[in-house]
Parts: C-alpha cells; sequence; structure tokens
C-alpha cells in the first residue's frame, strides 16, 4: 500500500489577495452616492446594492 500524506491532499493554496483599484471605475449610487457594482459605462440610474435592495422591497410593496 502506498504511504501517502493528507497534506498533499488538504493543502489549499491561499487566494491572491484583489487589488484595491481593480476593475472599471464604478458609477455613483444615484440615490446615496456611494459606489455601485457597475461600471461608469452603464446606462440608466445606478444604485449600490443598498439602495437597490430598498428600491426592490418598495416596488414589491407598491403593487
Amino acid at each position: 500500500m502506498d504511504e501517502r500524506t493528507d497534506d498533499a491532499y488538504c493543502g489549499t493554496p491561499a487566494p491572491a489577495p484583489v487589488p484595491a483599484d481593480a476593475g472599471p471605475p464604478y458609477a455613483d449610487c444615484v440615490l446615496c452616492g456611494k459606489p455601485t457594482e457597475y461600471p461608469e459605462s452603464t446606462k440608466g440610474s445606478t444604485l449600490c446594492p443598498v439602495c437597490e435592495w430598498q428600491e426592490a422591497g418598495r416596488t414589491a410593496c407598491s403593487g
């Protein structure tokens, strides 16, 4: 039987750190001014995740 150590199978490399300036310049939220997940080239009103969630709640309850 082949003796193997679990280290070879369990060792998961750490993910590479994401640079702070990675990605395109992001658009600002039209409601609160915080950065969004969308690039500046996105057409229409851009919302940050918090405002997007709140807007979805308002829309769902207005019907």
